[in-house]
């Protein structure tokens, strides 16, 4: 398993398609339906679950109570609309295309509208996106869908045609063991945990945190499933209690290897579970359902996210990101079965409509990556000539130019703010932050944003793709020589590029963050404060000279004597001795 993963996870990733998909495909081939290397692919299902619990636990450590509490309306709101409104939009088709039952077509419908968790995270978290306002929305949602286990659990129960068993719990007994759970899970961890970890934080024994940290997410996790509740959840409710410890980082670094490893089994458990039979005979069926169920979750979640005040672009990236049926269905459909609501063939058939709907997940999301890079999204976006007349102008509100901005904005001076992403623009306006829309080195657009006046103009965009040329900034000085051009300069050539010009400011985007990192590394190392600021002066005044000669020569070796080396350090220090 581990040797196909690394292959197919591997060459996916070089495509830009994603590990998930290599995890599927590669489940796929070792599967009973190809190669036949693994016949029992629910026995590798039941132990690879434990990566969502360590997930869910992980996501816990990231949000604390306060945070949470403030993700409540979109938890309960936006939530239970989205499990409702597309359980049940689900459950209609089904029951007019397929002439299944009412029971029938609820018991696969309701599963059908909840989400792959498993999925989603991980890729929000990749993207750094998770705890963006459109990351903690999807997450709000997933988070719903977890706690609606319980009531589906509950549906199917009581439409079951077989005897109930009386040692089962009943519907109002579980929601009342899901109270009593959350409870004593968030009671032992104050209790309990939090004085272990502290116990443990003194000790210094690594391999004691990664102990308990595993036996924390098992732990809750089983107590869950003892009360036949969601482990996921109860592995969430312990990375919340901990997440105001400060062992948390601590705990996520060792639980996060096994997370990966047991989240990537249950992708090529998700791969195996695929009957390639029972699609060749049926594959226009399949992949028709699979469609409709992306379609139809993606227009209805677009206009709930919509209906909750989020912007169109936003809202069509959130219906197609949770667009797939999710692994809760494989654990839905297999009570369905037992309840004799739906046949084998059909719960076989359903399983793999919900993993063609994962497969198409990564797909879906390049889509949405060329639709937010195409300028027609900037349509109702204002431009800069509706703003108003300011003293200073940013452009490229990125992770530089807020900082840039807002340290201006301490002292009361006035900010025009310009960007040509309309993502970046939507995502600072849900901060209350005003930006337009424009191309920030078109000249006229620069007049109209008031540059004539202005005494700043501060170029703070990535340079992706060398816009920001010597040509391009040489044109801004001529035309607005009154303003202080300042320019946040890529790297050493582009500086390079740049040099002669009468620039206010112009400085590599990482050296003062590189040169204060440096400075840490020597105080670190022992070396006292009188000599971390020679180091520094020496480093920068030879850094100077360097650039000067390359500047000259054009040659980006010239000047290479002056740089520091292993054999070249300081006068008055050794060089160090190889070992």
């Amino acid at each position: 398993m581990l040797g196909v993963a690394l292959v197919f996870v591997t060459a996916f990733r070089r495509l830009g398609l994603g590990a998930t998909l290599g995890y599927i495909v590669a489940g796929v081939l070792i599967g009973p339906s190809v190669l036949g290397l693994f016949r029992d692919p629910e026995a590798i299902l039941q132990v690879s679950e434990i990566g969502i619990a360590l997930l869910l636990f992980i996501v816990g450590l990231e949000l604390q109570p306060s945070r949470l509490w403030r993700l409540r309306n979109d938890i309960f709101g936006l939530g239970l609309a989205q499990v409702l409104v597309c359980g049940f939009a689900l459950a209609a088709l089904l029951y007019f295309s397929l002439d299944f039952t009412i029971e029938a077509s609820l018991a696969i419908g309701l599963p059908l509208a909840l989400s792959s968790t498993a999925q989603v995270l991980p890729m929000l978290r990749s993207e750094n996106e998770l705890n963006t306002p459109q990351g903690e929305r999807a997450f709000s949602i997933l988070l719903f869908q977890d706690l609606a286990i319980v009531p589906l659990i509950t549906l199917l129960a009581a439409m079951s045609r077989v005897a109930p068993d009386p040692s089962a719990p009943t519907g109002w007994k579980l929601a009342l063991y899901t109270v009593l759970a959350v409870i004593g899970l968030v009671a032992f961890g104050r209790i309990v945990l939090n004085p272990l970890f502290r116990l443990i934080g003194r000790l210094g024994e690594r391999e004691l945190f990664v102990v308990a940290g595993l036996f924390t997410v098992i732990g809750a996790a089983a107590l869950m499933r003892q009360f036949s509740l969601s482990t996921a959840l109860g592995a969430f409710v312990a990375g919340v209690v901990l997440a105001e410890s400060p062992y948390r980082h601590e705990l996520e670094s060792d639980v996060e290897p096994f997370r990966s490893i047991l989240l990537g089994l249950f992708f090529l458990s998700v791969g195996m579970l695929l009957d390639l039979r029972l699609i060749s005979q049926r594959p226009l069926m399949v992949i028709g359902l699979a469609a409709a169920v992306i379609l139809i979750k993606t227009i209805l979640l677009t206009g709930l996210s919509r209906a909750f005040r989020c912007s169109w672009t936003r809202s069509f990236r959130l219906g197609l990101l949770l667009s797939q049926a999710g692994e809760f269905g494989f654990v839905l459909f297999a009570q369905a079965t037992s309840a004799l609501l739906i046949t084998s063939t059909a719960a076989s058939l359903f399983t793999a409509v919900v993993t063609i709907s994962m497969a198409a997940t990564p797909f879906l999301m390049r889509i949405t990556d060329w639709l937010e890079r195409r300028e027609v999204s900037a349509e109702g976006l204002d431009g800069p000539e509706l703003s108003p007349e300011t003293s200073a102008i940013v452009v490229g509100y990125g992770r530089f130019g807020q900082t840039v901005a807002q340290m201006m904005m301490a002292k009361g001076i006035g900010v025009t703010l310009i960007d040509k992403k309309p993502g970046q623009i939507e995502l600072a306006g849900e901060f209350g932050t005003k930006v337009y829309y424009g191309d920030g080195l078109r000249i006229d657009l620069l007049r109209t944003a008031g540059a004539e006046t202005a005494k700043v103009i501060a170029f703070c965009n990535d340079n992706e793709g060398g816009e920001l040329n010597r040509d391009a900034v040489k044109a801004v000085l001529k035309t607005f020589p009154q303003a202080s051009v300042m320019v946040r300069a890529f790297d050493r050539r582009h500086l390079i590029e740049l040099d002669g010009l009468d620039l206010s400011f112009a400085e590599r985007e990482l050296f003062e963050s590189a040169v204060a990192m440096g400075r840490a590394a020597l105080k670190a190392s022992g070396v006292d404060r009188g000599e971390i600021e020679r180091v520094d002066r020496e480093y920068r005044m030879r850094d100077c000279e360097r650039l000067e000669r390359q500047s000259e020569s054009g040659d980006l070796k010239a000047g290479w004597e002056t740089s520091f080396s292993p054999d070249r350090p300081l006068p008055g220090e050794e060089a160090p001795v190889a070992s």
